[in-house]
């Protein structure tokens, strides 16, 4: 027998998660008295007993990770997962960071939970998938990163790394219209310490930020969700803020989270979906302290979100649907920034923080603060791009991330052109310095150009994230990552090619 099917055997046999209350498997937090975190065996175990009597749930393996460590979705639906087009599909996934053990706790809370027939209701109108744990190589040594030594929520744009591979493609199988990205922060650092106050949300929300993402899904991620899910933990005893990482106030400006497209968030809200972070707090030991409260907090978003799904179903279905409308057709006119910059508004953030001198939670008024995110520099979005077949980083590069290929028909309609890279220079993004080169254009002659190259269209839902990653000037794109750092070179041509609409076809 695999000894991972032996070790399921024998909790089966000898554990309580084999022990059902009312139908209801008892997750490994609860058995656990909140004493540990859930090891993988033990989260392997919940995972493949869950669903034997529900009628409601089932765990599908969506990969392995680099140490051979299943990795699992939750799934949940009372029609058949995917198969009822009039149901919103909702993805909760946690822990790409081993360190940020709460979110995993919560999600297996939240399975036990959903399974009770008081919560059948919601799977009426969703359906749901859950993802405990996304790093179980690193929770399993409570580190942040991957057996690999990368921090998954860095790899969203390469997907190097078999678990963001996983995730994405378990998201382009049902294509979610709502997504959470589940965290901790840790708020017991010593500039902190040293500031005098600290952070003491339980739970922090944030929605995309990117400039690229339709406007009208960020107004009503941040005019309707997060107020709502806000007042929903207020209800439940939680505080909760609006997401705001980094140092205290004085040593940087405050912004809510990065532009990039590299973190799970932003890599499927870049595709019109309905995309947030939620980050509870961590123990002050980055461990198991006060578990069971962070456990429960994040328990308490997710369902959050599960009920605003639930309430809006019709309204996000409409507005993800029209807007990967628009990601479809093709880009006339549309153009891309793919510079950017946090810019303040005029507002004062009151962030509430608690006081080392006193205990008591207090507000401070910050005025350095820079919530909008400003374009610097826009593309025209062409028709495509070619790549060279015989540069196997970056064909391997668009297999992993799944894009559409087409051939290039017509091509007497269509410009090429190629850019020649002069001086590197560099651009300050979000406090470090990346590549910023000068650029010119020039126009191919076509005749070789129908062998050698692969052609990837930009109307496809990962248009936008196509062109974020291979504009040259990108401070998003694939040559800020040190493997494909040497695309760039000054005095050299940059190997991918642009595909552009001639203007007579493009005022068509």
């Amino acid at each position: 027998m695999h000894i991972k099917n032996a070790i399921l055997a024998l909790l089966l046999l000898q554990s309580p998660l084999s022990v059902m209350h009312s139908q209801v498997a008892i997750p490994p937090p609860i058995l656990n008295q909140f004493s540990k975190a859930t090891p993988y065996e033990e989260l392997f175990a919940f995972a493949e007993s869950m669903g034997a009597s529900s009628g409601i749930a089932a765990a599908e393996v969506i990969g392995r990770s680099v140490q051979g460590r299943n990795l699992y979705a939750l799934k949940f639906s009372s029609t058949g997962f995917g198969k009822d087009p009039s149901k919103i599909r909702v993805l909760i996934f946690a822990q790409q960071h081993g360190n940020e053990q709460s979110g995993k706790e919560g999600v297996l809370l939240l399975a036990a939970e959903l399974l009770k027939p008081e919560n059948r209701y919601l799977f009426d109108r969703i359906d749901l998938a859950l993802i405990p744990q996304v790093n179980p190589d690193g929770a399993e040594l409570n580190k942040r990163q991957n057996a690999n030594g990368f921090d998954l929520n860095r790899n969203h744009v390469i997907l190097t790394e078999p678990e963001t591979s996983a995730l994405h493609g378990f998201f382009d199988q049902y294509l979610f219209e709502v997504t959470l990205d589940v965290h901790e922060y840790y708020p017991y650092d010593e500039s902190w310490k040293e500031y005098g106050y600290r952070k003491n949300t339980e739970v922090a929300i944030g929605s995309t930020t990117n400039s690229n993402v339709s406007e009208r899904i960020r107004k009503l991620s941040n005019g309707a969700y997060l107020p709502f899910a806000r007042q929903y933990l207020a209800d439940r005893g939680f505080s909760s803020f609006t997401y705001c990482p980094g140092g205290p106030p004085g040593e940087a400006f405050v912004r809510h989270s990065t532009f990039d497209i590299n973190d799970g968030r932003q890599s499927l809200g870049i595709q019109h979906a309905l995309s947030f972070i939620q980050e509870g707090m961590n123990g002050q030991d980055a461990f198991v302290d006060n578990l069971k409260r962070r456990a429960e907090g994040q328990m308490t978003g997710m369902r959050a979100l599960l009920e605003f799904a639930c309430e809006n179903k019709e309204k996000i279905k409409s507005l993800v649907a029209a807007e990967q409308e628009k990601l479809l057709s093709p880009p006339v006119g549309q153009t891309v920034s793919i510079q950017s910059e946090h810019v303040p508004d005029g507002s004062v953030l009151a962030l509430p923080l608690l006081s080392y001198a006193t205990g008591q939670d207090t507000v401070v008024n910050v005025t350095d603060y820079r919530p909008v995110v400003r374009s610097l520099f826009d593309v025209m979005k062409p028709a495509g791009y070619l790549i060279p077949e015989e540069s196997a980083i970056l064909t391997e590069w668009a297999s992993r991330q799944g894009f559409r290929q087409e051939p290039l028909k017509k091509l007497s309609r269509f410009r090429i052109e190629q850019y020649l890279v002069g001086a590197v220079d560099s651009i300050d993004f979000e406090g470090g310095m990346i590549v910023d080169p000068a650029l010119r254009v020039v126009e191919l002659k076509k005749q070789s150009l129908r062998e050698g190259y692969i052609f990837i269209p930009t109307n496809q839902l990962k248009g936008n994230l196509l062109v974020l990653a291979l504009e040259p000037k990108s401070m998003l794109g694939l040559v800020t990552y040190k493997q494909f750092a040497h695309l760039l070179e000054a005095g050299k041509e940059f190997p991918v090619l642009r595909v552009v609409k001639k203007p007579a076809d493009r005022a068509k």
